[in-house]
């Protein structure tokens, strides 16, 4: 397939710049996976959609305010990183720690360069190496960065929320069942929950089972190759445990529905899909998995999702749980609708018929 195959019209003003006060006032588009037949709803009839024995499946990952800013020590030009993830390679000398970043301007820092951090003058960040695909390693005078980055560090909004973040997004850019510190964006389908729809849930028989896997900045990667085939996808850090692996088989044997909170959840899923048995297997890892036309989901049922940009590799990961056809039918749908799109926007419920 190729690229310009998942292009739509988007009028700009339809890209939700706040989320909406309530989480669970947003909208809810409902499609049908083989008839395309599409339902308008509130996101708060979601457990209406469901059934005892269902199973959700959750992406606990946490966001972490991973946008820094320093001043050059040579120049006292601005500069900002972005952290990414723990940086594997090399060996951090005692009390210092590693980190992969992106950093602008990029082409002006040199290995060994220091920045004074702003917000915390008595630390300094050293440029260590410029690798190859435009990221850098940089190192830490501290042997844990987290409790540094919660007292200087900004929430890394999306690049098409065109504001700068605010005190509120460090709440509303996260799940309230976010647990595990490592994502740099949020699994967004998940911003519409609240604790009291969790705990109704629940209460209904359908079971809760909690996937990690750390969102990075290649999910806003921009898709080159003109044959989607041809993309290599960036690589997210995921954990499936051996509880919330009995869950999903238990949920499978049973003849329950298997639905997955977001994109992130089914690759995770999907990751540790056993492709004779259509389970899963426990573990931890790297993942570049594709998803993409003409492949289809083995172990994933339902599909909660936000709505997502033109030419990406989350719309085509989406469309392998219908055809493409009826998944932009269903997205021209919610244009006309005025349904907001992207990460504070709308959602969209796929599900079995």
């Amino acid at each position: 397939m190729f690229l310009s195959d998942f292009d739509y019209e988007l009028p700009q003003e339809l890209i939700a710049q706040y989320p909406v006060p309530d989480r669970a006032a947003s909208r809810m588009l409902v499609m049908d996976r083989a008839s395309g037949a599409c339902e308008l709803r509130m996101f708060r009839d979601f457990p209406l959609f469901l059934r005892p024995g269902d199973c959700l499946v959750l992406n606990d990952t946490k966001v972490i305010p991973a946008r820094i800013f320093g001043m050059r020590e040579k120049t006292g030009s601005r500069v900002e990183l972005l952290l990414l993830e723990p940086d594997s390679a090399g060996v951090a000398t005692a009390g210092t720690s590693r980190w992969k970043a992106l950093v602008r301007p990029g082409r002006r820092q040199r290995p060994g360069d220091r920045l004074m951090l702003e917000g915390a003058p008595d630390q300094t960040v050293t440029i260590l190496a410029h690798h190859k695909d435009g990221t850098f390693s940089v190192e830490f005078r501290v042997p844990d960065v987290l409790p540094l980055l919660e007292r200087i560090g900004r929430i890394p909004l999306p690049p098409y929320i065109e504001r700068a973040d605010e005190n509120s997004d460090r709440d509303r850019y996260q799940t309230v069942y976010a647990q595990r510190p490592g994502a740099v964006a949020a699994p967004t389908a998940g911003l519409h929950f609240t604790p009291d729809i969790l705990a109704g849930i629940e209460a209904n028989g359908i079971k809760l089972a909690r996937v990690t896997l750390h969102v990075g900045a290649g999910t806003f990667q921009p898709v080159k190759a003109e044959r989607i085939e041809d993309h290599v996808m960036h690589a997210e850090s995921y954990e499936l445990s051996p509880a919330a692996a009995s869950v999903v088989n238990a949920t499978r044997t049973a003849g329950g529905r298997v639905i997955a909170i977001g994109t992130t959840s089914v690759r995770v899923l999907e990751s540790c899909t056993e492709p004779a048995s259509r389970t899963v297997r426990a573990g931890t890892g790297r993942t570049r998995l594709f998803l993409h036309p003409p492949l289809q989901p083995k172990v994933v049922d339902g599909l909660l999702t936000n709505f997502h940009l033109p030419r990406s590799t989350l719309l085509m990961l989406v469309s392998t749980f219908s055809t493409l056809v009826k998944i932009k039918a269903a997205y021209a749908l919610a244009v006309r609708e005025r349904f907001r799109f992207f990460s504070y926007g709308d959602c969209m419920l796929l599900l079995p018929e």
